[in-house]
């Protein structure tokens, strides 16, 4: 069975009111649906949250004209033919390998991106041709999988408070455990929504998604000052560019437990985080970067040095690996307000189920969805 075709379906729909995390301002839901097809006829979708779409796009359909041919099950040898591409090697400007010259440095996220939503359809394609769904696939058993609310998105027009109202109404529909954004405001601001925010929700999990806003010493007085909130966990405290010593530097200064990975694009910079020791959650995103071959080889490594995962958003799919890790796995990540990601919610005619704070995964072979085209061509973006 091998590779016949692979297509690229870029959506986006805007949103009512523009939003903030501490770092970006987003004024639409986008995706990229990734279509694999085999001579056999079989099919697998994958996704990418990314962009530029139009550059994610062109990736993909140059990848496909490169794997065209190639066995749709031999995952490993799709993802190592690609990822060959994003280093200089022997005879590569000549392209006596097959391949084409190495592609510019500058564009090696969006080429992580659009390899990971042709390995994720892979894996898709490779349930559906075992007729099992991919968490049985890797031996996994539970299919109601818990998982957390993320909410409370910088919306200037709101109150500060606004964010307390919108995690109890997680709450209040039956998730157990809910994620805050902080790391916008001062920190008195933050408090209020912070403290607002735990009156609100009771004694539920709350964990704080922080975007990267603080150097080492700024994130230990954040620490201490948000610590008799009873906070989960504090996800990407520090600035981008800080890296694994730092985070062992916060880690023995604080009580709260530290989250981390969903901007990473490899296993090869996670690993470094992995074995530091600092890190007590791991959050890769197959979708953003690397596909769902690289999660599972972090996700085993994080198994082995005792780091829990929690993969960042995409439960349909990530779903499915917190399921098959067991004890060494905390959650996936869910919206609990559809119109933040009206995509996830309009996209599949069947996909796995969220209610009463659990994540129902079904039966179907592959991630267990099914796609709406008439949604697809109704929101279809140009590329």
């Amino acid at each position: 069975m091998n590779i016949s075709s692979v297509k690229a379906y870029p959506l986006s729909i805007p949103r009512p009111r523009p939003t903030w995390t501490a770092h970006e301002l987003s004024t639409a839901s986008t995706l990229i649906l990734v279509e694999v097809r085999t001579d056999e006829g079989l099919c697998g979708y994958g996704e990418v949250q990314g962009g530029p779409q139009a550059l994610i796009c062109r990736l993909i359909e140059q990848f496909g004209e490169i794997v065209c041919g190639m066995d749709a099950l031999a995952h490993l040898e799709v993802w190592e033919k690609l990822f060959a591409l994003t280093s200089p090697r022997p005879g590569g400007i000549r392209g006596s390998d097959g391949l084409p010259p190495p592609l510019p440095r500058g564009q090696r996220p969006q080429i992580m991106a659009a390899l990971g939503g042709i390995d994720i359809a892979l894996w898709d394609m490779k349930g559906k041709a075992a007729n099992v769904p991919v968490y049985r696939f890797l031996g996994g058993l539970r299919q109601e999988v818990f998982t957390y609310a993320t909410g409370g998105y910088y919306d200037v027009e709101a109150p500060l408070t606004a964010c307390a109202e919108e995690l109890g109404g997680f709450v209040a529909a039956g998730y157990r455990a809910v994620k805050l954004k902080t790391g916008a405001l001062s920190l008195n601001e933050e408090l209020v929504r912070i403290r607002a925010t735990r009156e609100a929700i009771g004694d539920a999990l709350l964990m704080l998604d922080m975007n990267a806003p603080y150097t080492v010493q700024e994130c230990i007085r954040f620490a201490h000052a948000v610590e008799p909130y009873n906070i989960f966990w504090l996800e990407e405290p520090l600035h981008w560019y800080l890296q694994p010593p730092d985070y062992v530097r916060l880690a023995d200064a604080i009580s709260i437990p530290l989250a981390h990975g969903e901007r990473e694009w490899h296993r090869f910079t996670m690993r470094d985080f992995l074995v530091s020791g600092a890190l007590r959650f791991v959050q890769f995103d197959a979708t953003r970067h690397a596909g769902f071959t690289e999660a599972l080889r972090i996700a085993t490594l994080a198994e082995q040095h005792g780091v829990v995962i929690a993969p960042h958003t995409a439960p349909h799919i990530h779903g499915h690996l917190v399921s098959a890790f067991g004890a060494s796995a905390f959650a996936a990540e869910s919206h609990g307000d559809h119109e933040r990601n009206p995509i996830h919610h309009g996209l599949y005619v069947h996909a796995p189920a969220m209610h009463d704070g659990m994540l129902h995964l079904n039966d179907r072979p592959g991630f267990g969805v099914e796609i709406d085209w008439t949604f697809v061509k109704q929101h279809q973006a140009s590329s």
